[in-house]
């Protein structure tokens, strides 16, 4: 049973016939026949009956069609609320980044949110191994995830993926470090040093094996850090070498401890937001999507909010 069956039961009430609930519903008389059928195959007591050249529902069909007039106002509430859900601007958007987006992202775009008229953001930092960003979004409307320019994009027919920058991953050097005086740096250049790296799963640690493979030299790995503020720290107070991404976790100017880039392989990072398809549906979490893709444009850029 299902509410087309239901409606075509109803016009046939409140039409009298056959020919009449057909119009009604823009179908043939064949077409609504059939589906009264259907219906009635469902029963073992008659729900319609003829009086004359009419059609009429019995005790049993106008008692199937009370519950059925439920059922429809039941739909309908449902619609509504589907439908309000899907168009509410200021209806709460969950996010979650990996730890150098959310530094990066997070305080502006909750700054952003708490205005007037616009969605309730909550954020959350979520640092996983990168093949493990899409099962987020089963938790969060919007995920921001990260992967190498190397690894396949998100391909799935049950993932929406947008764009939101692309950043080169560079060598951090002490400033006195003898290297820091290249404008760029080869496998070669690095690969006799010792290095703060990444967890594995993570796109330094990624690239750091990519760095390996070229110059065919294992790195001397001294210390494993996700965060990358703690790994720059430990850079300016060692003499060690790390991989940090040039715009969202650049070190400070006065940090003692400069970027250089890495040339001979790549060294491009994507950040994507991943979201289940239906909710780019929604208004809000269109809102704050747009609004990450515009913080992005302006770190890319340089310029300030």
């Amino acid at each position: 049973m299902d509410l087309y069956q239901l409606r075509a039961l109803r016009e046939v009430a409140e039409q009298g016939s056959i020919a009449g609930a057909a119009r009604a519903l823009g179908v043939t008389s064949s077409a609504t026949s059939q589906v009264i059928a259907s219906l009635q195959r469902q029963f073992s007591a008659p729900l319609t009956q003829r009086r004359g050249r009419k059609v009429e529902l019995t005790d049993v069909g106008r008692a199937l069609l009370v519950e059925a007039a439920a059922v429809s106002e039941a739909v309908s509430r449902a619609e509504n609320v589907v439908g309000r859900y899907f168009d509410d601007p200021v209806a709460k958007v969950r996010v979650s980044a990996f730890h150098s987006a959310a530094v990066e992202f997070f305080p502006s775009l909750v700054a952003w949110g708490n205005g007037e008229d616009r969605p309730l953001v909550e954020c959350v930092d979520e640092d996983v191994a990168i093949e493990e960003f899409p099962a987020l979004t089963a938790n969060y409307d919007i995920v921001i995830a990260h992967r190498m320019g190397h690894r396949r994009s998100w391909e799935s027919p049950l993932l929406t993926v947008i764009p939101l920058l692309q950043e080169p991953i560079d060598v951090a050097i002490r400033a006195d470090h003898p290297l820091a005086k290249h404008a760029s740096l080869t496998p070669t250049d690095v690969m006799g040093h010792n290095w703060v790296a990444t967890h594995d799963g993570y796109s330094p640690a990624a690239l750091l094996d990519a760095v390996s493979a070229v110059s065919g030299t294992p790195p001397r790995i001294r210390h494993r850090i996700n965060d990358f503020v703690t790994a720059a720290a430990m850079v300016a107070e060692g003499n060690y070498l790390a991989l940090l991404p040039r715009h969202t976790a650049a070190p400070a100017a006065d940090s003692g401890v400069v970027l250089r880039p890495l040339s001979g392989l790549r060294t491009t990072r994507h950040i994507d937001l991943l979201l289940r398809p239906e909710q780019q549906h929604r208004t809000a979490v269109a809102l704050v999507a747009h609004h990450l893709q515009g913080l992005a444009a302006k770190l890319v850029t340089g310029k300030t909010s």
